[in-house]
Order: C-alpha cells, then structure tokens, then sequence
C-alpha cells in the first residue's frame, strides 16, 4: 500500500487515545531539562575535544596570490572583489563590495 506523506501523522497510540488531540507544544513541554544552564564560552570550549582530530602533524598550504589590477579590499567584509563588483566608493578611497553596501 502506498504512504502519502502529505497526510497527518498519527501515532498508533495517538489515534485515538489521550494524545489525539495535543498541540504542537505539547510534547515538547514534556522534554526533559538540561540542569547545565548558561556556560561561559570558554567552559565549552576548553572542555571540548572533537573525535580523532589530532591535526598536530598537519601543515597548511595555500598558494597566495597578490591583489591583481581591477580588485579591491571591501573594507565591510574584507574580501578581494573585482571592481564590477564596487557598489559604494567612500570620501577617502575606500570601497563596499555590492553585498556590503546594499
């Protein structure tokens, strides 16, 4: 028999029964609290360690290319545009990329 997934969701204890008529909000009342509360930022992060992400032999490399004629350093986002990309030049030479300035 084919599922029509556009149909309302119906648990097999809800059909029918005391959750049949519950409001969205109501099993999430339910959930139980987490007791940790509000944790400084540098509790979580000191304290957290992602899963074999040893990166110490690691080396980064990246071949950097200098600013060519016809770029600009958007001084809102600090990312080199093309010039077709200037939307607003400032009183002192500076430049906002179209994303920055509209």
């Amino acid at each position: 028999m084919p599922t029509d997934y556009d149909a309302p969701r119906r648990s097999e204890e809800g059909a029918g029964g005391e959750g049949a008529g519950e409001d969205v909000g109501g099993p999430l009342a339910r959930r139980p609290q987490s007791s940790s509360g509000d944790l400084d930022d540098g509790t979580m992060v000191e304290s957290y360690e992602l899963p074999g992400a040893d990166l110490s032999g690691e080396e980064f490399s990246a071949t950097v290319v200098p600013r060519q004629d016809g770029e600009f350093v958007c001084v809102g986002c600090f990312l080199v545009q093309h010039r077709s990309r200037a939307g607003q030049v400032n009183d002192d030479g500076t430049m906002l990329c179209t994303d920055c300035a509209g």
